[in-house]
Order: C-alpha cells, then structure tokens, then sequence
C-alpha cells in the first residue's frame, strides 16, 4: 500500500452500474459507469438481465481504477448498494441467472397476491411493508409457477432465490457468499424485521418453500472478497440504494427528512430507537452493524422521475425535462395531477391508481402539475410520518430530480421546511462508502450545500389543500 487508503463504492441503479474510489474523507478519487437495459415485455413486467448487470459491475469498477495506476493497491474495502425490492432466481452451480432480474418497477403478479388482502395488517407488521407486488414474494411465486428453470432448480436442488443483492454478492465474490443484508432482505417481504430473519410463516403464506433464500447477516459484514482484475478487495458492506443515500454525509440527523428524488422517491426519516407500528408507513432497518442499530420510518412517491418519462412519451409533451426548469420559473396556476404513475404509493396505497389532471392547462402547464404532484406526495408522507416520529426541522434533498430548483422550493414552501440541496451526484456511492469505511467521523465535508428557505406561497398552499381533498375523494383516505 503506498499511500492513504481507498474505498470501492459501487452503486447498482436501474439504469446503470456506477463504480466510485473515494478517498477516506469521502472525496471522489475516480469513477466508472455502465449503462444497463431495463426492458418492459408486457404491461406491468420490468426486467433487467442479470449477466449483463454483473458484467456492468465489473467494467464500471475497471474504468474507475484504471487510471489509478499502483494506487489501486490503497483501496482496502468495498461496499456494494442495489437496487432495495428488485430480486433474482439463480442457480448454486456457478451463479447462472434461471430468470430475468425482476425489476422493483415490476408488478406482474399484483392480481395473484390480492387474494393475501385479508392477511395485508398482518403481513405489514412482520415486514414493515404493506402488500404489494413491487416487492419480492409474489415474484418468486410467479416464477415459481411459470418458468420451468426456477421449477427444475428446486427440484434438483440447486435453486437460489432472494433479493438482487444477494444474487450480486454470489456473483462478485470469489466465496460466492450466500448472503443477505437486513434492509435488502426485508424487501423480499419474507424476512421478519422483528426477528431478523426470515420468517417461515411468511413463506407458508406465499408458497415460497424454505431452504433456497440466503442467510441473514448485518448490513456491516464481510460478505466476501472482490477480485477485479489485479484487484483484491475485501466487501464489506451491503445495503438498498436509498437506504445507503441516508450515510452520504455521515451518520444521519434524527431531526432531518432526507429525501432522494430520482426514478421514484424516498423520504426517510433514520431513528436508533425501533419506532412504534406506523400502519400507513413503511418501517425498516437501515444499518445493522452489529453493535448498533438505525431504524427508518419511510414515504415513497413511485411517479418521481418516471412521471417525467410518462410526460415525454405518453403525453406526448416534447423536450419537457429539458424544458422545466423554465416552466416552473414561470408564473402559472397550473391544474392538479392526481399521480398514480407506476402504483400510488405512500401514504395511500392503491397500486391500480389511475392518474388524472383536475382542471384545464397548456401542456407546459400540465408538466409543472406533474412536478407540484411530487411535493404534494412527499408533503402527504411528512404529514403521515409526523404522527410516529418527532417533528423534522429541516429536509435534506438528493437525487437526479432535486437539480430542479423548481421542485425545492415548492417542497420548502409547502412543507415550511427548509430544504437543504447539497451538490452531490454520488449520494448512493458516498453512503455505501462511508459504511465500507468503517463510518468515520468526518466525511464528505467539502461538498457545497444551498438551503432553499420557506417562502409565503399562499397559492401554492391553497393547490395543496384542494389536492389532498380530491386525494381523499379519490382513495378513502
């Protein structure tokens, strides 16, 4: 080793595999990417392709330690963040994937695991998660049931199955670790956060059989070693995307919302003490090291960042991506847009939502309803997770999505909150970082922070009320 040390990020998103080297500050050394396909065969199937995924891994973390030259030798640990409610069927003889990937987007079974409603409070406070075919059980069923690799593994007794990061961790390690972190595990909704581990009453309910699921460890773990190229890294660190996005600055403020805007968004609120049953919110475990735990009361919005897709491609609104920062500088009393986009998420919970604007508008205007809806959705899940949690003082913003000015500041406006947006396009990278670094006590201080201060926007305001009234006409809630 011939100087400081060195950290692999690796940030597995839905659209690409990125590598970040961070130095032990937290400062990026160098980085590498991959662009991956998504494909969507039927409606409501999301599919990733599961060797194509591995070999992004490996080309991503050889781009980002090429240039490196013999400091490559200084990176010590990697940490590894996936995708949190994507998972896999794969085979024990070498890691072959028997299925696609089975994306988070991915809904396919959403009509088969209705018949589970009954048992939904039930299966909420075992996993903290309401029943729901993003997650991971009804996925595995259906491929249980439908693809006769999946079938042919069980029965000859080679079958793997469990989240995407578990599949990753077998494929990327030498050992090939059969493992599974508490945040990505609870995803599968076959692990109980109670017990921490997987709960055999769950699988009984679904119809998942026992046996083929990896072995629970925590979040802080050596998962394995890493060999790329001349490389040897030991990993040592798993968790979800958005549940490492709460590290990226350090260890997290129990007074702050972080919320991370990018395909969908999270808001997040990281507690040490187990929070008490939230029936309308989303619960979990985001960092088990062991020693200490960190809990998260959690909102989602899915129609974030592929809202804006469905803007360009179904609506048929040209260039508006592009084109909004300008829109939402705009004076404008835009229409409402009741946004179901991908499922309605937090804290109203209808996956068959069907989205509609209330109210006439120019298609500029509708794309600024589109980005409004995204505050309001978050404002609804403040106003959710406020009932069990203490008051926030402050929203932190991340993701692809927070670099709309926009956004912020209707977020601030709505909410009363300031909202703090820190330059930072690696949040993922840095947090998996900062865990496989062994959670120092400074990081990433050097990365610029502008606060967005709540402004009297009465209009804005009055949109909101008038939005949760049609919200609550339109779900029961």
């Amino acid at each position: 080793m011939s100087g400081e040390r060195l950290y692999l990020a690796i940030d597995q998103g839905t659209h690409a595999s990125r590598a970040v080297v961070l130095d032990a500050r937290g400062a990026v050394v160098s980085t590498g990417s991959r662009d991956i396909g998504l494909a969507r065969p039927q409606p409501d199937w999301a599919e990733q392709d599961g060797e194509e995924m591995v070999s992004s891994i490996y080309a991503a973390v050889l781009e980002a330690t090429r240039g490196l030259g013999d400091r490559r030798q200084d990176i010590v640990a990697a940490g590894l963040a996936s995708q949190r409610s994507s998972c896999a069927c794969w085979d024990a003889r070498g890691g072959r994937p028997l299925a696609p990937l089975f994306s988070w987007q991915d809904r396919r079974a959403h009509a088969w695991l209705r018949q589970f409603e009954p048992r939904a409070e039930e299966v909420h406070r075992k996993t903290g998660l309401f029943l729901s075919a993003h997650y991971g059980a009804s996925k595995l069923r259906w491929a249980l049931d439908n693809l006769p690799a999946v079938r042919r593994a069980l029965d000859e007794g080679t079958l793997c199955w469990g989240p995407q990061a578990s599949f990753l961790t077998y494929r990327l390690t030498a050992e090939q670790s059969m493992v599974a972190d508490p945040q990505c595990a609870a995803r599968t909704q076959l692990w109980n956060i109670h017990a921490r581990d997987w709960d055999a009453g769950l699988m009984d309910l679904f119809g998942v059989p026992p046996g083929h699921l990896p072995r629970s460890v925590p979040t802080c773990h050596r998962y394995g070693t890493m060999r790329v190229g001349d490389l040897t890294v030991p990993l040592v660190a798993v968790n979800g995307d958005q549940s490492a996005a709460v590290f990226a600055f350090g260890w997290p403020e129990e007074d702050s919302a972080y919320v991370n805007i990018g395909t969908s968004a999270f808001v997040q609120r990281a507690v040490t003490r187990e929070p008490a049953y939230a029936p309308r919110s989303l619960t979990g475990i985001i960092l088990d090291d062991g020693r200490t735990t960190v809990y998260s009361v959690e909102g989602n919005v899915n129609g974030a960042g592929t809202a804006l897709e469905w803007l360009e491609t179904d609506l048929g609104i040209e260039d508006a991506i592009a084109r909004l920062p300008g829109w939402l500088a705009a004076p404008a009393e835009p229409p409402l847009f009741l946004n179901g986009i991908a499922g309605l998420g937090g804290p109203f919970w209808q996956p068959d939502f069907a989205s509609r604007f209330v109210g006439e508008g120019s298609p500029w205007q509708k794309a600024v309803a589109v980005v409004e809806s995204m505050a309001f959705l978050l404002q609804a899940n403040f106003d959710e997770i406020g009932k069990y949690v203490a008051p926030a003082a402050r929203i932190r913003v991340s993701g692809g999505l927070s670099r709309f000015d926009g956004l912020c500041r209707r977020l601030a406006a709505v909410s009363g909150l300031p909202v703090h947006r820190r330059d930072d396009a690696e949040a993922t990278a840095r947090g998996i970082g900062y865990l496989a670094a062994g959670m120092p006590a400074k990081w990433n201080e050097a990365v610029s922070e502008e606060v967005f201060a709540p402004e009297p926007d009465e209009a804005l305001r009055g949109r909101y009320r008038r939005w949760r009234e049609l919200m609550r006409e339109a779900t029961g809630y």
